[in-house]
């Protein structure tokens, strides 16, 4: 067992029982840790009818961007549209960073990264859909070629994170595809409609207070 799923299992927990208030303009989700060491056998999963991966050697940070905000940002993403470009060009340029879309119809509606920066803890960086391609089964054949990729080379353990903030789906797709959870994290943030980096009305099952 890696370093970081012992240590988890040994820690105890400094919150006391029962529920405490957050401020207002901070959110609370509960961060869910998953990882996998060994290569599921794999699925004969066909793209989508019309959909391609495409890779992104390089990408523009305004491009990665509007990408990163029509995938994520019903579910509040933002880590991403906080970040400089100098910041955000650091990451997506390092030759061990690999980003790639899923494209239909000549539109980007798929995000895929993959950070192999610490080749013995390989992250699944960023995963997810536009709604445009939720339910089509893109979802399934694009974690395939994930896999494909990420087991290609000598990694040690592939790893990704959800929360309760991210779509009620994710996690159950993530054991479904082969990850095993091993830690659960508590994040508190500021909300990001507050501060205008997303529109006051998005994500309307989040209420803003």
């Amino acid at each position: 067992m890696n370093g970081d799923a012992t240590e988890a299992r040994q820690m105890t927990c400094d919150f006391p029982d029962g529920t405490h208030d957050l401020p207002p303009g901070k959110l609370a989700a509960v961060v869910t840790w998953l990882e996998m060491t060994d290569r599921p056998a794999p699925r004969d999963i066909r793209a989508p009818e019309g959909v391609e991966l495409v890779a992104h050697p390089a990408p523009a940070p305004d491009w990665y961007r509007a990408l990163y905000r029509r995938v994520g940002e019903d579910w509040l993403w933002v880590s991403r549209l906080s970040m400089g470009d100098a910041a955000l060009a650091t990451i997506l340029h390092a030759p061990e960073v690999e980003v790639y879309s899923l494209r239909k119809g000549g539109e980007d509606l798929g995000l895929l990264e993959l950070d192999f920066r610490d080749p013995d803890n390989t992250e699944l960086a960023f995963f997810g859909l536009a709604p445009e391609l939720i339910g089509t089964g893109a979802g399934r054949w694009l974690m395939e070629q994930a896999l494909a990729r990420v087991f290609a080379r000598p990694v040690r353990r592939f790893f990704v994170h959800t929360c309760t903030l991210d779509s009620p789906q994710a996690l159950a797709f993530y054991i479904r595809s082969g990850f095993t959870p091993f830690k659960r994290s508590v994040e508190i943030m500021d909300d990001p409609r507050r501060a205008g980096a997303i529109a006051p009305h998005i994500a309307p099952h989040i209420p803003l207070l």
